[in-house]
């Protein structure tokens, strides 16, 4: 009968607005669930960072997703095609960018600084050049950690934020750099005119921690002599050779440690001005341990109390790189990148370091005490 509502009828209709209301919380809780939201902060002004660029990678093609700008409050919002998939959120402010890992549903906060072609507060922490043979050469991994301890906190942006001092006749195999978020690329070294064996890099020095690794091969025929020089104060600088081989130095700052692993031997020398520095020489044949069983061995016998010079606690996983393209999107799609396993660089550097920190501990200890 038109016009006349049953009993029966109102049951239903409010079963249907019970169903979809249902409906639209389930909806409601799946785009939140695909969203990805943040704040970004300007640590150097205790503000939010308004009007940063933001853009949105998939980690596992390096693939530009989405691209947004961080309102008054220094908020962004991203929604995720694909949820199950690792994403990288890329903030740029001031030329400079900081990226954190995410996944869909994560509200991530992000801190940036302001940038300045000079910082007070720069200076370096260690140098562990680790050396092995391989025929007629002698291959080098030379591993830098700059700390940068402004206040307040300031990147450094500059043409020659770092320089390294390489025999002349090197051959670079490859240059890595990984800032404080520990994610690592490979960069490029520039040789500055008429100065054999020195390079500069123009990697931004953001605070906390940034390490450099400079690989390369140099002929090799029985010893090869180091001069060294540093761009930063050094706290140490630590030279692994295998225990086949021999370390000599007409410096008597140069001391054994005793890291307790007779698969290497590690000389070391403290409190480095920058500028020129000892000369050492290495004569043998001789090859380290594979990188994985340093770092292995560091994630199996973690030291309670001791962490590396970056920071992190002993195995701890490292991020891979991310393929550089430039944030601001000045083309429509970036260039396919495979995705560079630097990581384990930086693995080996807290390995390294922390055999080192390890075996110097009673001598900082009694120093202290003093």
């Amino acid at each position: 009968m038109i016009g006349v509502r049953t009993f029966s009828d109102g049951l239903c209709m409010r079963r249907l607005s019970f169903v979809v209301a249902l409906l639209a919380c389930f909806s409601t809780r799946a785009l939140g669930a695909g969203n990805i939201t943040g704040t970004v902060l300007n640590q150097s002004r205790s503000q939010p960072a308004a009007g940063d660029d933001v853009i949105l990678v998939r980690l596992d093609n390096g693939t530009l997703e989405a691209r947004a700008k961080t309102d008054a409050r220094g908020t962004f919002a991203f929604t995720a095609q694909y949820p199950d998939k690792a994403y990288l959120v890329r903030v740029l402010h001031q030329e400079v960018d900081y990226d954190q890992n995410a996944s869909a549903g994560d509200a991530l906060s992000i801190v940036v600084f302001d940038a300045a072609p000079q910082v007070a507060g720069v200076t370096g922490s260690i140098e562990i050049l680790r050396t092995g043979t391989n025929g007629k050469l002698l291959h080098v991994s030379d591993m830098i950690e700059i700390q940068n301890k402004s206040s307040p906190p300031l990147t450094r942006v500059a043409q020659r934020t770092f320089e390294a001092y390489l025999p002349a006749n090197a051959k670079i195999a490859s240059v890595l750099a990984a800032g404080p978020d520990k994610i690592s690329a490979v960069i490029s070294a520039a040789a500055v005119p008429r100065e054999p064996g020195h390079y500069a890099v123009n990697f931004p020095l953001r605070p906390g921690s940034t390490t450099f690794a400079f690989n390369y091969d140099l002929p090799y025929e029985g010893h090869v002599a180091f001069s060294t020089r540093h761009a930063y104060p050094l706290e140490q600088l630590a030279i692994m050779i295998s225990p086949t081989m021999k370390f000599s130095s007409r410096s008597p700052a140069f001391h054994v440690l005793a890291t307790g692993n007779n698969r290497y031997q590690v000389q070391a020398v403290n409190q480095l001005k920058a500028g020129e520095g000892p000369v050492f020489e290495i004569s043998g044949e001789g090859q380290l341990p594979p990188l994985g069983d340093q770092a292995n061995a560091v994630a199996r016998t973690p030291t309670p109390g001791i962490r590396s010079p970056t920071g992190e606690a002993p195995g701890r996983p490292v991020l891979a790189a991310l393929p550089s393209f430039d944030s601001r999107l000045k083309q429509t799609q970036p260039p396919t990148q495979s995705f560079i396993l630097g990581g384990v660089t930086a693995v080996l550097l807290a390995a390294c370091a922390l055999m080192v920190w390890r075996a110097h501990k009673p001598g900082r200890i009694a120093r202290a005490r003093q």
